[in-house]
């Protein structure tokens, strides 16, 4: 007998009683107020929501949030104020280190705040190697939880895109939280009507 035959022989004499496995059914949990949930969610991991108002501009509300970007890359025909249109751009090191990207999100997911983001730009660098990134989502693309969220279409389409909830932080063995350690400093979620 080796010793994994030893050990699991050990065990099943131990007289330990038998557990039968838990039941794999359950209810997904649901929230009263998405929008409430999701915001909430999203400012724990470090992030920021903004909801635009009708009639309000996606730069002006972009400006408001971000007065000292200076360089701004975006794809979104509505975000006049870009500097910079990201799929012109032949090396994705040259979108690290810009002020801010602007870039569509699909939904958002309440449960932890974070938001799909499908890749609709040339080089997913972009999402990573900018100082902040805002997302932007529609109004009515809220779901409650993750579960819903790898159902949907926009998720399963084999291309490549990514949940991201809040800037990228590490910690260190001293306990010393660091935002924008492998990505954006700040990430800012604007929901518009």
């Amino acid at each position: 007998m080796n010793d994994k035959e030893q050990i699991l022989s050990r065990l099943a004499s131990s007289g330990m009683p038998e557990r039968p496995y838990p039941d794999f059914d359950f209810t997904p949990q649901r929230f009263d107020d998405r929008r409430a949930m999701f915001a909430a969610r999203l400012e724990a991991a470090g992030g920021r929501f903004v909801a635009m108002t009708p009639g309000e501009r996606l730069d002006e509300v972009v400006r408001r949030c971000f007065p000292e970007a200076r360089s701004v890359a975006s794809t979104l025909s509505e975000v006049t104020l870009a500097t910079l249109n990201p799929d012109r751009v032949e090396d994705p090191r040259e979108l690290v280190d810009l002020d801010l990207a602007v870039v569509p999100g699909a939904f958002g997911v309440a449960e932890n705040g974070a938001v799909w983001v499908p890749q609709q730009v040339r080089h997913k660098a972009l999402y990573f190697g900018v100082t902040a990134l805002a997302i932007v989502i529609p109004h009515d693309a809220l779901v409650d939880t993750m579960h819903e969220a790898v159902v949907r279409p926009e998720v399963g389409d084999f291309a490549y895109g990514c949940f991201i909830s809040g800037p990228s932080k590490t910690a260190d063995i001293e306990q010393a939280l660091v935002f924008g350690a492998h990505g954006p400093v700040a990430v800012t979620v604007i929901e518009r009507p």
